[in-house]
């Protein structure tokens, strides 16, 4: 009898645990086409203000002296606390443009910033400068983002619906000494984009 009803147990919990995993596979599946942006905490819009690019090495960008088909990490907005400003939703890809897609310009043509956060499953993509490349690409799953324009053109981002194969993006201006400076951002879909949703190009 004992033996029976621990066959018994085990089959129901063999059972459930099919069950939970059918659960998993069906939220998985769905996952790409849930607008998980829209539930990201997004920084208090009032509290936004114009602020100048600050590279990784503590300088001030500037149009005469950022290299040209050249990327670099920069956080935004940066909140002065080390564990926040890691946080990935706050990095950005800080791209100047190949010289044959405007980038030998000195206006805010030349230049680019789209968030790190790949629109597929939210790894961080990386601008590659390479002769033959000249792509944002994301290590993941081999998504691949036009640098001029933010848009997925190849692997499971360049699928999704739109605004979600479009990367968010931050708008600058260049003052006359050259030095770059990240205009406030309106953080949706129609604007700058959602950080892991997307924006309508």
């Amino acid at each position: 009898m004992s033996e029976l009803g621990t066959k018994k147990s085990s089959r129901l919990s063999r059972r459930d645990f099919l069950k939970l995993m059918g659960a998993a596979g069906t939220g998985l599946a769905f996952a790409p086409f849930v607008p998980f942006g829209n539930f990201m905490p997004n920084p208090n819009q009032a509290s936004l203000e114009k602020v100048p690019v600050i590279l990784p090495d503590g300088t001030q960008a500037n149009i005469n002296t950022y290299p040209i088909n050249h990327a670099e990490v920069i956080t935004y907005p940066a909140t002065g606390d080390a564990a926040l400003d890691a946080e990935a939703f706050r990095k950005w890809q800080f791209i100047r443009l190949p010289e044959e897609l405007g980038g030998d310009k000195k206006d805010t043509s030349a230049i680019r910033g789209y968030s790190m956060i790949c629109l597929h499953l939210w790894c961080l993509w990386k601008y590659w400068p390479d002769e033959g490349r000249k792509r944002g690409e994301c290590p993941c799953h081999g998504s691949m983002y036009d640098p001029v324009t933010g848009t997925a053109f190849v692997g499971p981002a360049s699928v999704q619906a739109a605004p979600s194969d479009t990367l968010p993006e931050l708008y600058f201006e260049i003052a006359s000494d050259g030095f770059v400076f990240i205009l406030p951002p309106k953080f949706n879909a129609n604007e700058n984009g959602v950080i892991g949703y997307g924006r309508f190009a």
